[in-house]
């Protein structure tokens, strides 16, 4: 009766709820609940493997460049990382704001690190979330609007709760790419998110953004409705192969 019941629950693709019972089975544990409890373990079961297998495919879907997490950060003083700050950011209350956050710092800062475990966060708290490389987006919707598909990216870049464009501001934008963001950043206006890294300060974005009325207009946008991180100290990675090199 337990196999069928097994392979029953294998076929209508309860895998939670049959793992839980193939283990009860074989613990001999079946007999320590009540009927209410039981059921109640089986659905929790199913309900928790579902969860799991859901917050799987949203990371797997966002294409993080990093396996981050909140917990891995260090808060040393002289990053200038505010612990509780980026604690209220990780309950993403932001997204819901459809507020942004712009993170600078120099190279080997930890930018992209912290973009990325936010991200994570995102994606188990249930938010659809999508990490680029702001110069490969770029390039990537140019080679969009030859073949035609241009509308159907900007599409699916929209229906994100939360995109993460790294490495911002590698080089100055043309005039397609300018326009480009300006049309990101609006279809995002009070709809989503956004987490925007790069190495320059937000003052001299204006000029790597070019044309100042494009420029005002993406800026406005961003600046008045986000949280900003500006980290400082040296490069974690330099410092990290400093570590590696004495502990071997």
């Amino acid at each position: 009766m337990n196999e069928i019941t097994l392979t029953k629950m294998k076929q209508m693709k309860l895998f939670g709820m049959h793992g839980a019972f193939k283990t009860d089975i074989e613990t001999g544990k079946t007999d320590d609940y009540t009927l209410d409890q039981f059921v109640s373990m089986l659905i929790d079961a199913e309900w928790d493997d579902r969860n799991n297998r859901k917050i799987e495919r949203m990371i797997k879907n966002a294409r993080l460049h990093y396996k981050s997490s909140i917990e891995n950060i260090i808060y040393e003083e002289s990053r200038n990382i505010e612990k509780n700050k980026i604690l209220r950011l990780a309950e993403c209350e932001y997204i819901k704001k459809c507020e942004s956050i712009l993170i600078t710092g120099s190279t080997g800062a930890g930018k992209s690190y912290i973009a990325t475990a936010l991200g994570y966060q995102a994606c188990i708290e249930g938010y659809r979330v999508m990490y680029f490389n702001t110069t490969k987006l770029f390039s990537k919707l140019k080679m969009a609007k030859a073949d035609g598909s241009y509308l159907k990216e900007l599409a699916k870049i929209e229906r994100q709760h939360l995109i993460v464009l790294d490495d911002f501001g590698m080089q100055p934008l043309d005039n397609q790419n300018r326009i480009t963001l300006l049309e990101i950043i609006e279809d995002r206006h009070n709809k989503g998110s956004v987490i925007i890294t790069a190495q320059l300060p937000i003052k001299e974005w204006y000029e790597i953004i070019g044309e100042k009325t494009i420029a005002d207009a993406i800026l406005d946008r961003l600046i008045h409705q986000s949280h900003r991180i500006e980290l400082a100290g040296e490069s974690m990675r330099r410092k990290k192969n400093l570590i590696d090199k004495e502990n071997f």
